[in-house]
């Protein structure tokens, strides 16, 4: 029995390393262009694959890693005072794929239900979080850069996580079929 917990334990930390060196090469290589879109879309995408894939605890280990590292490296806004609500934004979008993508018996309705779900409620978590609260109560920004982060917090964050969401029901299944254990 103790075998097996090992083996799960390496077992997560691999999969969880793969999972953030895959999330930060994808924010390396496409920060380069300077778009938020895709950089977005593809974060988003790598964040449902790894709740679906790696589990409750790597997916909410690879958001909460996710902004520090980008923050790090110099990607994305460099307003430090954020990183808790990107967080908050990438944890909620792996909670509710994996809280909704393990219901028993998958119906037609979860392709559809749960990449929405989980794109409304992380813009939701940003938006709130974000332009409701931190840029007119916690940060003492100005104007300028207040307009700026509030428009990277709004509707693009709505269009990224849609986007990721959809690109990841493409490989979601294929992935947990091919990670499902051999029998040895």
């Amino acid at each position: 029995m103790k075998k097996n917990n090992v083996r799960g334990s390496v077992l997560w930390i691999t999969r969880t390393a793969v999972l953030t060196a895959m999330l930060l090469a994808t924010q390396f290589v496409t920060a380069r262009f300077g778009n938020q879109y895709l950089t977005g879309s593809l974060v988003n995408m790598l964040l449902a694959i790894s709740a679906m894939t790696a589990g409750m605890a790597s997916g909410l280990t690879v958001a909460a890693v996710s902004p520090v590292c980008a923050w790090m490296l110099s990607f994305g806004p460099m307003v430090p005072p954020l990183i808790p609500f990107q967080m908050l934004g990438n944890m909620t979008i792996v909670l509710v794929w994996r809280l909704m993508g393990n219901l028993p018996k998958r119906h037609k309705m979860f392709y559809v239900i749960t990449p929405a779900a989980a794109a409304i409620a992380k813009f939701c978590a940003l938006y709130a979080g974000v332009v409701l609260i931190a840029v007119p109560y916690l940060f003492n920004l100005g104007e300028t850069q207040a307009k700026a982060i509030s428009l990277m917090f709004s509707y693009p964050q709505l269009i990224t996580a849609s986007v990721g969401s959809a690109a990841a029901m493409a490989v979601i299944t294929p992935l947990q079929n091919a990670l499902k254990p051999r029998n040895e």
